[in-house]
């Protein structure tokens, strides 16, 4: 049960005399989507309040005060995706947005003593490749070449209003027509290509183009992270160009970390809002959607206050939206029974750490700030562990040999924690949501213990080295971020929960059956990630029916 629905029902609301309060739009949840459409819609002259059932806006984007003075990145850790057309219109540096791009890019230690990093510069990443595979090292560039096409390509869509598949209009129509346009511009092999990456598992296409297991490992992290799947699982070959597309570093697919921590993000965008009079409320949890007649009015708080609006905007995901803050009859059956078909169980733990010494691996040993502290650090020896490791949980059992991908930001960053200190992020995969035997909050620990002791094997300074610990499973991502099922996404990014099919067929504009009720979220398209299409793509049709005198 999730927090939205544990105060009060309908009948209770009911029994309050609140204090109406009304607005052009209502945000429900501060994330930094719903920031996004905020600070769109207060440039536009719109009066908004955004309501945050937590005390800090940001959602899974935020920082917080694990232990004093150590300033920690809880969920989300980097930054590629946020799109640059919204750091520059929303003036994001100018409220304090800062990143700092991350170099090298990777660092894998292998059981057998090697290590492997990709760095920023090609050249350099082709010496570190030439140790595994001279033939790999000489078609690497092609390959992220032909990445970069196809995520070009695809970035075209990030911001883009997908045309509705069911019940189409003349624009829809329209907008198939020029989608069927540009697949029809690519070459053949390119289109080959693209079909192949959309549909196809990360195993089997690093398969096709590379011999060395140790470098396949390597680039098969990017087609599993935060993912229901393994690299052998048919759609993680998208998965994997999802995260080349970002560019907020300068550098396509180079990935940075924020300065402040990842809620400075979310803190920038709420200020830019704030600038236009956008109002941010925390401790304001809605509890219903108020609607009359199919037409969404306002929201109800846990306070008892109702607060009015021309329009109703969900931050939230689907599931949370319509399953939980809708009363059951407002929705037709048929509808209703979509939203519950969308697959969002997450499957993931994240631990963070606070040390007082960097961690000194055996593959490259040194405990002072070096190359392999600044970068991700994967611990995941070959895809055949990844897929044992996804095995497990798809029995409903957390992985006995977890896949780690680790960051250290205060490497870059020294706002973040007292001098001398240092705090680990590390995002560790598989731990699925729905456990066969036992449950999350008695079993977390014991994880955490099992994540420590396999990055202790590669750096065995590390148990000596931490001075708090902090972990959170998919139940506690859940409770207390609210996201259901724990999933980062807001929903699998799958191909059938992607693009005009995402949240669900027919309903892929922002739009919902309930008039004046939108959707902001990571739940529709383009998906999860830092990015804020959703939050800006929703803005756009929002200000699209103001202007039409559709929410008058």
């Amino acid at each position: 049960m999730l927090p939205f629905t544990q105060h009060l029902s309908p009948v209770q609301i009911g029994d309050f005399q609140p204090v109406t309060k009304s607005y052009d739009a209502i945000i429900i949840g501060g994330g930094h989507n719903g920031l996004v459409t905020a600070a769109y819609l207060a440039r536009a002259g719109l009066s908004v309040v955004v309501l945050e059932r937590r005390g800090v806006p940001g959602g899974a984007c935020v920082t917080e005060e694990a232990w004093p003075g150590y300033k920690v990145s809880t969920l989300s850790y980097l930054c590629s995706l946020l799109q640059p057309q919204i750091i520059r219109e929303l003036e994001l540096e100018r409220f304090g947005f800062h990143l700092y791009p991350k170099d090298p890019a990777f660092f894998t230690v292998f059981p057998d003593g090697r290590h492997l990093f990709f760095h920023k510069d090609m050249a350099a990443t082709q010496r570190e490749l030439e140790k595994f595979s001279k033939r790999d090292a000489a078609i690497y560039p092609q390959f992220e070449h032909d990445l970069v096409r196809l995520s070009e390509w695809v970035e075209k869509l990030l911001l883009t209003t997908p045309p509705n598949i069911v019940r189409r209009r003349l624009k829809d129509m329209i907008g198939l027509a020029r989608f069927g346009l540009e697949a029809i511009r690519f070459r053949d092999p390119d289109l080959v290509h693209l079909i192949r990456i959309m549909t196809g598992s990360v195993r089997d296409y690093l398969d096709e183009r590379f011999e060395s297991d140790h470098i396949k490992a390597t680039l098969a992290t990017d087609g599993v992270i935060g993912t229901n799947g393994g690299p052998s699982t048919p759609g993680t070959a998208y998965i994997m160009l999802h995260h080349v597309m970002g560019g907020a570093t300068g550098v396509r697919g180079l990935w940075g970390f924020v300065r402040g921590g990842m809620g400075a993000i979310s803190q920038a965008i709420a200020r830019s809002a704030e600038s236009r009079g956008a109002k941010i409320k925390t401790g304001a949890e809605v509890i219903r959607i108020l609607a009359r007649n199919n037409r969404a009015y306002g929201v109800a708080l846990a306070s008892g206050e109702e607060i009015h609006a021309r329009a109703v905007i969900s931050n939230a995901d689907p599931k949370i939206t319509f399953l939980k803050l809708m009363e059951p009859d407002a929705l037709e059956e048929d509808f209703h029974r979509e939203v519950e078909k969308i697959r969002i169980n997450g499957s993931v733990v994240k631990i963070n750490l606070a040390l007082d010494a960097l961690p000194d691996f055996t593959a490259l040993p040194g405990a002072s700030l070096a190359p392999q502290h600044k970068t991700t650090i994967h611990i995941c020896p070959s895809m055949d562990y990844m897929d044992r490791a996804w095995e497990d949980a798809a029995e409903g059992r957390p992985s006995a040999n977890p896949m780690l991908e680790i960051t250290i930001p205060t490497a870059y960053d020294d706002s973040i924690a007292p001098p001398g200190k240092h705090i680990m992020s590390m995002f560790v995969q598989y731990a699925p949501y729905h456990l066969r035997d036992g449950d999350w909050d008695s079993i977390k620990e014991s994880f955490a213990d099992r994540c420590i002791d396999l990055l202790s094997e590669q750096a065995p300074n590390i148990k000596q080295a931490i001075i708090h610990r902090q972990v959170i499973s998919p139940l506690d991502m859940e409770r207390d971020y609210s996201l259901t099922g724990g999933n980062i996404f807001h929903g699998d990014m799958t191909l059938d929960q992607l693009f005009f099919l995402r949240p669900v067929a027919g309903w892929a504009q922002y739009r919902t059956p309930i008039e004046r009720l939108y959707l902001c979220g990571s739940g529709t398209h383009p998906g999860g990630g830092v990015m804020g299409a959703p939050g800006l793509n929703a803005a756009r049709e929002i200000l699209a029916d103001w202007r039409g005198r559709k929410l008058n």
